[in-house]
């Protein structure tokens, strides 16, 4: 190439120096086409790749013709410059298991085109078994420009198994080997949590990056460890439903105490029966399936009663120590801290025992516990953490006694992801790749948990299958708090009387003293205060302040029981969930703003819903009353929206609104106007229902569709499973219907304007009421949590930087990098300071946030402003003097545990009630 352009653009070169007719001439690679290492040409099309590959290479290389087929995505420019060792890696150690590859490539970004034309059929379903993308992008878009709903189209109807691996970008094969934190964190969010949107699972890396040369270094047993995952994925494709074997894995936590079989928000049994009904019905092999869910406890508990200690465990398989070591690959590892096997856990001091019920090719075996739980003192001095050999064994069993052919971790959560290890972008040696080797890994976990759910997919390479939460209902009153709401719409009715009304207001005081409502309502007067000296204005506003505080535990969420997998919500569970959706207004809905149900019933009454709550909040009596009656108005209609699609057993079958629409043409208005009419508000505006309405319809018909269970199904037949938002559904419907491969967000997302925006609104209101009880704080303590920052897309993160007085500066594509002090003019007051505790969920998530507070607090205390307006600034110069530091390390305020660490475990140590003294714990917390 230098040759033709010298002898053709310079110059200085003698015209007929350089022969250019004896110069090869180029070759040119095609923008996109089918690879492989061995093929004499590229391909531009499938029919010719699988002629050469069928009839040429598969038959020179033994593989057999009924072999499932891997799609490999890759880049062209590693192609093109030859830096594609890690891509023959893959290939070969595929071809050497016995699988058919089809390797296509892209010079673009939309690596979806080549998978469309090459890999799938006329209607975009895959010819593939599975598919591995080896650029570790978004399919679409790449890191620049995600295009998260192309790719997810694509993707469903391409309906195969989708796996992203990742080479190394950001930094060097050692820096990664030698970091606890395992992927750069800018790798984590452009080649983890990205394709997590799309859908991808298994985020393994297979190829390095020469620190001197910049070349691709192949991982061998990172490469080996894809390429069986990608083929076991594929083979659940061609495996006939009979001869597939299922592990089931229960949960107990903590041990000994009746918690065989728990998950949050779930009922175990109830749902594992469900699903084992389904498999049994799709042909799976189930040998004496008991007949009821009592049968199947029974099965696994040999007590059915409480207390259940692991001796009550059926023993489903003793493992001999020398069948244990020589399967078990890493058991010499775990003798640091837990001696040679079999141990003391899981074993009868001979042989390792396995705990669960193997019914036919589904066994159901019960996780062991971490094995700290009963020893504290191990919690304060073993720092390198293992699992125990009998949590070892259960995992060799599964994959070299059991043979599984994939594995179903049941309900929020397990032990295996917590295991320590890398954070993100395991190496072979971190404990959770270990145990879960190559066994495919679905998870059903809560909807609501995403933060963990990531956990769970990105450390034990989970595919994961959200379940919905119960729905939560008003707690209601009872007792003493019951007869106290007597005694107040007692005095609604006689206020005016002055002898009575006094006396109901002295027995309303002397009852909410005996409930105790004395500790929440400050000022609320004493018994020996006569009621009946004092004006109707005062005796007003002592009631509203105690009916506030009524019902605000009247209406205080309690989930509605345990939800059970298989069988969508009653009617009335429904409608407590639609309350509550109803209940926020909704400015950025996609179809149109969505006006809260309490702000329509405010307006038509001619009063705005905040300035209603914040009346009721200072016990004005009758505006406390009428958010009472506004609430029950509100449940009310919604209401008579689902009793319009309920079955005779209490079920929603099907939600029609065409139906509605012609009963509230021919009927004189729709049932929730009448509802609302007949419950004191007939003013409300039909138009500005509408679209409420239309809203929740949608959420319902989501809310009962039964997808959690058809989900499991596709994906033990090696199908797609849909990807969507984990997080609260009440905030975000979209998370509705479960059932979905759950994500998270984008963690370079947060926080988001509008979470900023609440947040400045919370942080000025708390500042308000501590104002007005004589606190003016200096400086706040926060813990972060990972869920929270999910669900509400970052509003604790913006608390901390609206205390700081700093705001989120995003870029042109909305992911926010960098922080602007707001002017101690605009802010109006000092700057806060703060010290966050990050949970180790947060910070796994969201690393980089954290860098971005930590770069707030410098900037803050770093500004030259009065000390008296800057407590950051005032504290960090104290600590500074007196640790004898610079200003910036004494700004120091963002914590968290070390890398790959979920737990300071002082919680544990005194559960377990050893003699412990408080400079121990101090020390189990700081290290």
């Amino acid at each position: 190439m230098v040759l033709r352009v010298a002898g053709g653009y310079v110059p200085s070169v003698r015209a007929g120096a350089i022969d250019l007719e004896r110069i090869m001439e180029p070759a040119v690679l095609p923008d996109s086409g089918i690879w492989h290492p061995l093929a004499p040409v590229i391909f531009d099309n499938i029919q010719e790749y699988n002629e050469w590959y069928e009839n040429v290479h598969c038959t020179m290389a033994g593989i057999p013709k009924d072999a499932p087929t891997v799609g490999l995505i890759m880049q062209k420019s590693h192609i093109a410059t030859k830096d594609d060792g890690h891509y023959v890696g893959i290939v070969q150690e595929l071809e050497r298991r016995g699988a058919k590859v089809a390797c296509v490539y892209t010079g673009g970004l939309d690596f979806s085109a080549p998978m469309t034309e090459y890999l799938a059929d006329s209607y975009g379903e895959g010819r593939v078994d599975s598919v591995v993308n080896l650029t570790g992008f978004s399919l679409v878009g790449g890191p620049a420009s995600q295009d998260a709903v192309k790719s997810k189209e694509v993707l469903m109807k391409f309906n195969r198994p989708y796996m992203v691996s990742i080479p190394l970008c950001f930094q060097s094969f050692t820096e990664w080997q030698n970091s606890s934190l395992g992927l750069h964190p800018v790798q984590v969010a452009l080649q983890v949590s990205l394709p997590e949107i799309d859908g991808a699972i298994e985020p393994l890396i297979f190829s390095g990056r020469d620190g001197t040369s910049g070349r691709t270094i192949p991982m061998q047993d990172r490469i080996a460890a894809v390429a069986t995952r990608a083929l076991n994925w594929a083979r659940l494709r061609k495996k006939e439903n009979a001869d597939k074997k299922i592990c089931i894995a229960l949960f107990q936590f903590p041990p000994d105490k009746g918690n065989v079989g728990t998950a949050a928000y779930l009922d175990v049994f109830g749902s594992i029966f469900s699903v084992m009904q389904e498999l049994k019905s799709k042909g799976y092999t189930i040998d004496n399936m008991p007949e009821d869910v009592e049968g199947l406890q029974k099965a696994i508990l040999e007590d059915s009663e409480a207390s259940y200690s692991m001796s009550d465990l059926n023993v489903e398989y003793r493992m001999s120590v020398d069948q244990y070591e020589s399967l078990c690959p890493y058991s010499h590892d775990l003798r640091e801290n837990w001696g040679a096997p079999p141990g003391t856990l899981n074993t009868d001091g001979k042989d390792m025992l396995i705990y669960g019920k193997r019914f036919g090719n589904i066994f159901l075996g019960v996780q062991p516990t971490f094995g700290y739980e009963g020893d504290p003192m191990r919690l304060l001095f073993a720092k390198s953490a293992s699992p125990h050999h009998g949590f070892a064994a259960f995992y060799t069993y599964l994959e070299y006694v059991f043979q599984a052919d994939a594995m179903l971790h049941f309900g929020t959560h397990g032990s295996l992801e917590f295991m320590p290890g890398k954070q993100v972008g395991m190496s072979g040696n971190c404990y959770p790749d270990r145990l879960i080797s190559v066994l495919p890994n679905l998870y059903y976990y809560a909807a609501n948990n995403p933060s963990e759910a990531t956990i769970a997919k990105r450390r034990s390479y989970a595919s994961t299958i959200s379940y919905l939460t119960p729905p939560a209902d008003n707690a209601g009153l009872y007792k003493g708090l019951k007869e106290l709401s007597e005694l107040i719409k007692s005095y609604q009715g006689l206020r005016e009387n002055e002898q009575r009304g006094g006396m109901i207001v002295n027995s309303i005081i002397a009852t909410a003293r005996v409930c105790n409502l004395d500790k929440d309502i400050e000022d609320l007067p004493g018994e020996e205060d006569d009621q009946q000296k004092v004006t109707m204005e005062a005796r007003d506003m002592v009631v509203g302040q105690i009916y506030r505080r009524l019902m605000e535990i009247e209406s205080r969420a309690l989930p509605m029981g345990l939800h059970r997998i298989g069988v969508p919500p009653t009617a009335e569970e429904s409608i407590a969930t639609l309350v509550n959706i109803a209940q926020l207004d909704r400015p950025d809905n996609e179809a149109g703003p969505i006006r809260s149900m309490p702000r329509i019933i405010a307006e038509s009454v001619g009063r705005d819903i905040e300035e209603l709550y914040q009346s009721s909040d200072k016990g004005v009596l009758a505006d406390v009353e009428l958010l009472r009656s506004i609430v029950l108005a509100s449940r009310a209609a919604v209401r008579s929206m689902v009793v319009e699609s309920t079955n005779s057993e209490g079920r929603v079958e099907s939600v029609n609104p065409v139906m509605r629409d012609m009963f509230s043409f021919f009927g004189g208005g729709s049932p929730w106007k009448k509802a609302l009419e007949e419950n004191g508000f007939p003013d409300a505006d039909e138009e500005k229902l509408r679209p409420l309405f239309r809203y929740l319809e949608g959420c319902l018909g989501e809310i009962v569709r039964n997808n959690e269970v058809p989900s499991l199904m596709r994906a033990l037949e090696g199908q797609f499973i849909e990807p969507g938002p984990g997080g609260d559904p009440i905030r975000n419907p979209d998370v509705l219907p479960t059932g979905k491969n759950m994500h998270a967000l984008d963690p370079q997302s947060i926080p988001t304007k509008a979470a900023s925006d609440v947040a400045f609104v919370v942080v000025a209101r708390l500042l308000e009421s501590m104002a007005a009880k004589g606190e003016n704080p200096e400086s706040i303590a926060f813990t972060l949590w990972g869920t929270d920052n999910i669900k509400t897309y970052g509003e604790s993160l913006a608390q901390v930087l609206a205390l700081i007085g700093c705001r989120p500066v995003p870029d042109s594509l909305g992911r926010v990098n960098k922080v602007e002090l707001i002017s101690l003019e605009e802010l109006g007051r000092p700057r806060i300071d703060v010290v966050c505790n990050c949970s180790g969920v947060f910070r796994d998530l969201f690393i980089n946030q954290m860098n971005l507070l930590d770069r707030a607090v410098k900037m803050a205390a770093e500004a030259d402003e009065p000390l008296e307006m800057n407590y950051v600034r005032k504290h960090s110069m104290e600590q500074a003097e007196e640790l004898n530091i610079s200003l910036r390390q004494a700004a120091t305020r963002v914590f968290s545990n070390a890398s790959g660490s979920y737990s300071a475990n002082v919680g544990i140590a005194i559960e377990n009630g050893a003699q412990i003294d408080e400079e121990q714990l101090q020390e189990q917390l700081a290290t």
